[in-house]
Parts: structure tokens; C-alpha cells; sequence
């Protein structure tokens, strides 16, 4: 179910190099990537992503603004793209520069409403 999920967004976001989904751990739950993507340590790159992850929730605690929804990273390579599904788990979306930003966005929202059950709480 999660690598069919995770094959969608990529197929159906121009530009798309990979798709992680990832626990608070920085371990990759499921993963599906791309040549490019695997070419550019999207692996890494989604684990080093999580520690930002974890830096908003704290941040949103903070300022009572709550948690958070979405980040964007923006690399001269590459944009990642991290929406938070639960407290515990997020979903990473790795693009080229001048991939589909907007389609990304929708893809993992609509992938974040069919795989909500999977991981209530």
C-alpha cells in the first residue's frame, strides 16, 4: 500500500526524483526512487531532513502556532518537500529544481487523506 502510494506521487508530480516515507527516527519506512534520485543520496538527504522536521514541531510547541504542516527545502540540486502525516511519521517528496512544486503539494496532501488510518494514532 505505501510503495503503491509512494509510486503515484512520483509518476504524477513533473520532475519528481523519489518519495520516502519516514519515521521521527530518520529511518525510511518506504522508499521509491528514481535513477536521479538514488544518484543524489535522497536517502541521506530525507534522513538529514527530519532533524528540520523535529526543529519545526519544536518550534510550533514553542510559539503555540501548533504543529506543523508542510516544510520545503530548496537546494541548488534538488527541493525537498516534507508533509507531516502524524506526530510520527512524515512523507518526503525529492524534485529537480524546476520540478512541479504545486503538484508535488497536492499529490502529498492527497496521499496524506488515503493513508491517514494507516497511521492514527
Amino acid at each position: 500500500m505505501f510503495k503503491q502510494a509512494l509510486t503515484e506521487i512520483v509518476e504524477r508530480t513533473e520532475g519528481a526524483t523519489g518519495a520516502l516515507i519516514m519515521g521521527m527516527d530518520g529511518i525510511a519506512v518506504e522508499r521509491v526512487l528514481l535513477p536521479e534520485g538514488s544518484d543524489a543520496n535522497m536517502d541521506v538527504a530525507a534522513a538529514e531532513i527530519t532533524s528540520l522536521v523535529r526543529s519545526a514541531m519544536r518550534a510550533g510547541t514553542n510559539t503555540g502556532l501548533g504543529a506543523p504542516q508542510e516544510l520545503l527545502v530548496s537546494f541548488e540540486g534538488a527541493r525537498v518537500l516534507a508533509r507531516l502525516f502524524s506526530p510520527e511519521y512524515f512523507v518526503v517528496l525529492a524534485m529537480k529544481p524546476d520540478g512541479n512544486l504545486g503538484r508535488g503539494r497536492y499529490e502529498l496532501r492527497k496521499a496524506e487523506l488515503k493513508l491517514a488510518r494507516e497511521f492514527a494514532l
